[in-house]
């Protein structure tokens, strides 16, 4: 890891940063451009939108960590208000069709369906969940956290798709792990959304040198191309999406296939441009007022991502 991106998140743990930047109009104007808004209401208006221009959503309930079995609840029934919410008419009659794949679907997180409070309570809010989006024919991802997560996300996840069916998980390339979860998955039969990471993690766990984890991406993109249950490649970076295009067209890949997946508020040109050539392009959007995690590792992901998040208020 850079020492830049360690100072980043370094930095933005502390209380009186965190502080300064909740209450900064300047932060405040940035957040409102990458997070959809407080309220499911206003991220389902910035959903239909999305949807109105072809491109596909993922819903994310930001927050992690919940403290009690209530917490745990609570979130669990927010989630399953998430999935009758997107299946309402009037979110769905604005959806693209015929794509082959759930046009909007939810992303959501272990620590919120109470993991650290114990795995049966976790799998049993997460379960919860599977039934209700099984009623409404649905899809729910499960967020990959830090890396004292990874071993128990797969193996509960592993356990629910064999169940249940319509879930799957992300794998981070940065992991030194991952070429073998990467196989797991594909044998699994799994989906999975692959990400660069933007965890703070230690060497022994993680690859500290940005070009060598941009090769994992690459690699472990291909594998899932070629072998992978409709793989999510969700990255912004143009260099690493040109040599996975010249590698599907070699490949004789079928677009539908495989979905692009990019961050609310980050290249909006980018997706609507991959999008119009007839890539399948779904936009991450997330909304609640627990961003501040979120959005710090945001910044941290790479050393030039601040500057590259102001190019992007200039571009659109």
């Amino acid at each position: 890891m850079s020492l830049v991106r360690a100072f980043v998140l370094k930095t933005a743990a502390m209380k009186p940063v965190e502080r300064m930047v909740r209450h900064s109009k300047v932060f405040r104007s940035l957040v409102r451009r990458f997070i959809a808004g407080d309220t499911l209401e206003e991220a389902i208006e910035a959903s239909k939108s999305l949807l109105g221009k072809g491109l596909m959503v993922t819903l994310d309930m930001l927050g992690e960590n919940t403290k009690s079995v209530s917490e745990a609840d609570q979130a669990t029934a927010s989630y399953i208000e998430m999935l009758d919410r997107i299946s309402a008419p009037d979110v769905q009659d604005r959806a693209p069709r015929g794509l082959g794949v759930e046009p909007i679907n939810i992303s959501i997180k272990l620590t919120q369906c109470g993991l650290d409070l114990g795995r049966e309570i976790a799998e049993a809010n997460y379960h919860s969940v599977l039934e209700r989006s099984r009623q409404h024919g649905g899809f729910v991802r499960i967020d990959m956290e830090g890396s004292d997560y990874t071993e128990r996300t797969i193996e509960i996840v592993t356990s629910a798709f064999e169940r249940f069916g319509g879930t799957g998980t992300v794998l981070q390339s940065y992991l030194r792990r991952t070429p073998q979860d990467v196989e797991t998955m594909i044998r699994l039969g799994c989906r999975i959304r692959l990400v660069k990471g933007a965890y703070l993690e230690p060497a022994s766990v993680a690859i500290p040198e940005k070009a060598k984890v941009d090769e994992a991406y690459l690699t472990e993109a291909k594998r899932l191309l070629e072998a992978g249950k409709h793989p999510a490649i969700a990255t912004h970076d143009e260099k690493i999406i040109g040599q996975l295009l010249a590698f599907v067209a070699e490949r004789k890949i079928d677009k539908s296939s495989f979905e692009f997946q990019m961050l609310y508020g980050i290249r909006r040109d980018l997706q609507e441009r991959l999008s119009a050539t007839g890539h399948l392009v779904r936009v991450y959007v997330p909304f609640g007022d627990a961003w501040y995690p979120y959005f710090t590792r945001r910044l941290a992901e790479r050393p030039a991502n601040a500057l590259f998040i102001l190019k992007s208020l200039l571009r659109r």
